[in-house]
């Protein structure tokens, strides 16, 4: 069987860069589809609190039969949890929705800016960290401001940023700024929620170049510009289709047709980092 290829953290632990994500699984449907995805190859696992599935996702790790070297679970921390010892607290019960003894990477999930309280969240972070409670540590939906905030004030720069990222909204400044850290660049929503990116004639016509869909040709341009990528599905067909997209090579011509469908700001799906604060 193919196996996803592994990118490598600045702590030097590595994760599979091609996940499986979880994101509006309902909890008892979490753990049919997690082991779907364990019987088509996936090794890495995003879930999070707010979705409401850590344990569901538990439930298929426990019942898979792969030992906890085999596999790479991600979650993460809500907003409302945010600041230093509530953090810890929602570590605990996160890692005991999961059934784990130590978690492979914990996300801020917002920056949350009016808040105020990421860098104290970071703080928290950081010492689970030296607890051996989690192996690596990152963000998700962080700005360059807000990285740049938390590596002065701390002097630990997080493995990796988990953002909104998809050829209609490529976030290329980000992903420079990230890599200039070290810090790894995750795509979330990385088919841009399907319809008009899918069916983009741009797309189609690559996919019909390799033999692919377009749902795996945006998965592999994904790969090949380095991002870590956690397409979600819950149909089963698709999800042994969408990590058959190892499989797919595209060349620099390609990469570059796909990057020009990019659309800056107004390709944005979801809320903006920047400005966004919510319970």
């Amino acid at each position: 069987m193919t196996s996803s290829p592994e990118l490598t953290f600045n702590d030097g632990n590595t994760i599979p860069q091609l996940g499986y994500g979880v994101w509006q699984v309902e909890d008892d449907v979490a753990e049919k589809v997690v082991r779907q995805a364990f019987d088509a190859g996936f090794r890495h696992i995003d879930t999070a609190k707010i979705y409401g599935n850590e344990a569901g996702v538990g439930r298929a790790i426990a019942s898979s039969g792969l030992s906890a070297e085999e596999i790479f679970i991600t979650t993460k921390l809500w907003n409302a949890d945010q600041g230093y010892e509530s953090t810890l607290e929602a570590f605990e019960k996160s890692l005991d929705r999961l059934g784990l003894e130590t978690l492979d990477l914990y996300l801020i999930h917002w920056q949350q800016p009016k808040q105020e309280k990421y860098v104290d969240t970071w703080k928290a972070l950081i010492e689970l960290k030296k607890r051996g409670r989690v192996k690596s540590i990152g963000v998700s939906n962080f700005t360059k401001e807000g990285l740049q905030h938390i590596i002065d004030e701390t002097g630990v720069v997080p493995a990796i940023n988990q953002v909104e990222l998809h050829p209609f909204f490529n976030q290329a400044e980000l992903r420079e700024f990230n890599a200039s850290k070290g810090i790894l660049t995750q795509a979330w929503s990385p088919l841009g929620q399907g319809g008009e990116l899918l069916e983009s004639a741009t797309i189609a016509e690559i996919a019909a170049k390799h033999g692919a869909t377009p749902a795996q040709v945006v998965i592999a341009w994904h790969l090949a510009i380095g991002n870590v990528v956690i397409p979600k599905s819950v149909t089963e067909s698709r999800i042994q289709e969408n990590f058959a997209a190892l499989d797919v090579t595209l060349d620099a011509t390609d990469v570059e047709a796909i990057n020009s469908l990019d659309r800056g700001a107004e390709g944005r799906i979801g809320p903006d980092p920047a400005v966004s604060d919510f319970a």
